[in-house]
């Protein structure tokens, strides 16, 4: 794990990253807060309880973790802000279920946003915030972070960093589908957490640069 000075240094690039983008994309988040308010009925903003950074897990990560142990790790629950991309109603009868593919919940300009990831703007504020930095595995809601913690091996151990916008696994892999791309994520997402580094985190915001022009891996 790195030390405490490389820490603080990652944190500065997120921050200054983060007050860089948003001063390049406030015309453009005031376009969009503009469009979703016009296009569909309901809040600009899409609030949400996410896990987030879990200080007491062990500096390694093991080989090998109790299922009482896993069982008991969460994090510190905080508020992600998104450009709201569904329907008010869209979890009514449902629950907490992961987006998917031609999603009739999803608005039409929801349907734009996701795809070139720009619903994901807002949370440049949690970076400032602390609860997020730019890179790091992406939070999970409560209820689907529980289901995951008791069905993935060492699925908590991901808690062990801060929370991010982009990731490994984003600049690697699709949005999820199924159990088999949870897993692989959480694969990238573990190999961050033992390689994290300055240099880490600059390498994937360069490499997340592509994801979004090109629109890869989203919908």
């Amino acid at each position: 794990m790195e030390t405490a000075p490389s820490e603080g240094a990652r944190r500065a690039l997120n921050i200054t990253v983060a007050a860089i983008l948003i001063v390049i994309a406030l015309p453009m988040m005031v376009l969009i807060a503009i469009l979703v308010k016009l296009s569909s009925k309901g809040p600009i903003l899409y609030r949400q309880t996410r896990i987030g950074l879990d200080r007491r897990l062990p500096d390694d990560i093991p080989t090998q973790i109790s299922k009482q142990r896993v069982c008991d790790v969460g994090g510190k629950p905080f508020v992600i802000y998104k450009f709201r991309t569904m329907r008010v109603d869209a979890e009514r009868g449902t629950g907490a279920v992961w987006a998917t593919e031609e999603d009739p919940r999803v608005t039409w300009l929801g349907g734009l946003l996701r795809q070139a990831r720009l619903d994901e703007l807002p949370q440049l504020f949690n970076v400032f915030k602390g609860d997020m930095n730019v890179v790091g595995p992406r939070p999970e809601r409560p209820s689907i972070f529980a289901r995951l913690t008791d069905e993935v091996e060492h699925y908590p151990l991901r808690q062990r960093v801060r929370p991010g916008i982009t990731g490994l696994a984003q600049v690697s892999q699709q949005y999820d589908r199924n159990m088999d791309d949870v897993v692989r994520k959480l694969e990238f997402d573990l190999e961050y957490v033992r390689s994290q580094s300055f240099w880490t985190d600059l390498l994937i915001m360069l490499k997340t640069i592509p994801v979004v022009l090109f629109r890869k891996g989203g919908w």
